[in-house]
């Protein structure tokens, strides 16, 4: 029996299908091929959001205009902000993975069985991935790199308040991968903002190999209540720092103030910062976040640090604020931190400030999270940081991949047993 979806009436729903087989088609020709054409084509896809700086930026300008008239919040026009360095750093994004070595091919492992069946694990595209994603006209940019080096097809759905940037990035970028030799269905961005197009492509299993949301709280949890496609889950970044007894004063303020206020919107910003109670320097911790602009809200320990900070509700605990906004907690050492982190934490990203590397190994091993660090910013939490180029969004599951996923991420792998005329009894 077929796995196609059947023709549909609905307008939206048959848009969404026709573009996904579109881009059944375009993949099968992406995976043919050879490495050094996708890479020459990413190359000039990154060469034409240059040429194309005036357009993109005037586009940025039109969505940044139609999100502060609708009342976006600060933390959100940061995100959508484009300028000329954030462009470059998008195209420089895109250089870099036509640079990264293609997965496609590799050789997971290789054995023989006693019959002499050689047996071998290879990586292969995914197929079509459907990418829908809110705010960061970036992920345009991002996703699009990502799927064509690793030969999968994307079809992309922006949101609304970054309609224009998301046009005229992904109007530039198949311009380059076509003079390139890709086919154009191979990066799709739909041309509707009716919603009903998420729930089409929720649905278009058979169509779609999997999905990646990109987004809010409320966006993630309808794609993973709905979709009967595959789904590639990036959850809240709820991320913590645990400053440690023994952690060294002048490097723990650095780091801490680094975590939260470098950019508050991206998704490794620190949303709890805890404290040890036996900590020399607590006012060290919190007083340049206060400078900075930074609203505390702590627990009653955390309020006796310093009278600016707020008591906390229940729910702060829980919350990504993607704002300058910090929830304080202080602690009885490691046994208390690692037990705040194993209610609160989203498995994002959680990190220790400490000189004692008896108890840093022992976060590092006991916290469940996707990244997991030490003496170092929440903030590094990115694919670009990891060596890996540009990256698809940061995996908060268990399952296929976990944490920054790029273009190993994007990628499953197939048997391939060869015999010489073996038979089985």
């Amino acid at each position: 029996m077929s796995s196609q979806p059947i023709p549909s009436a609905d307008p939206v729903e048959a848009q969404v299908h026709a573009l996904a087989r579109a881009a059944r088609t375009a993949q099968r020709v992406l995976a043919r091929l050879p490495d050094a054409t996708k890479a020459d084509a990413l190359r000039r896809a990154g060469e034409a959001l240059r040429a194309h700086q005036p357009a993109i930026l005037q586009a940025n300008l039109r969505d940044m205009t139609a999100g502060a008239a609708n009342g976006l919040s600060d933390a959100m026009l940061d995100r959508l902000r484009l300028d000329p360095a954030r462009l470059a750093a998008i195209a420089d994004a895109v250089a870099d993975v036509a640079a990264l070595p293609d997965p496609v091919g590799t050789v997971i492992d290789r054995s023989e069985r006693p019959n002499g069946l050689a047996l071998s694990r290879v990586r292969v595209p995914i197929g079509v991935i459907g990418i829908i994603f809110e705010s960061r006209p970036n992920v345009t940019a991002d996703a699009a790199a990502l799927c064509v080096r690793s030969g999968n097809a994307a079809l992309l759905r922006g949101g609304s308040e970054a309609v224009h940037s998301n046009r005229a990035i992904h109007a530039a970028l198949v311009e380059g991968l076509v003079a390139g030799g890709v086919p154009a269905e191979a990066v799709q961005l739909m041309p509707t903002q009716d919603r009903a197009a998420v729930g089409a492509m929720l649905a278009a299993a058979g169509l779609i190999d999997m999905i990646v949301p990109r987004g809010g709280k409320s966006l993630v949890a309808r794609v993973q209540a709905d979709a009967r496609v595959p789904v590639l889950a990036h959850l809240d970044g709820i991320n913590h720092t645990y400053v440690d007894h023994a952690a060294d004063p002048a490097k723990a303020a650095a780091i801490v103030l680094n975590a939260k206020m470098r950019r508050t919107g991206v998704c490794g910003s620190m949303e709890t910062l805890l404290i040890d109670a036996t900590y020399p320097d607590p006012h060290g911790l919190v007083e340049p976040l206060l400078a900075a602009g930074c609203v505390l809200r702590g627990d009653a320990r955390a309020c006796a640090i310093d009278p600016r900070i707020a008591p906390a509700a229940a729910n702060d605990w829980d919350c990504e604020y993607l704002d300058a906004i910090l929830s304080v907690a202080v602690v009885d050492g490691i046994d208390d931190a690692l037990a705040h982190i194993a209610r609160h934490s989203s498995g994002h990203t959680d990190a220790i400030v400490t000189e004692d590397a008896a108890v840093a190994e022992r976060f590092l091993a006991e916290v469940d999270s996707a990244i997991v660090m030490h003496n170092a910013s929440s903030q590094f939490a990115d694919g670009g940081e990891f060596g890996l180029g540009a990256e698809i969004g940061i995996a908060t599951g268990r399952l296929h991949a976990r944490g920054p996923v790029a273009l190993e991420g994007l990628t499953t792998y197939k048997w391939l047993v060869r015999g010489n005329g073996q038979i089985r009894a």
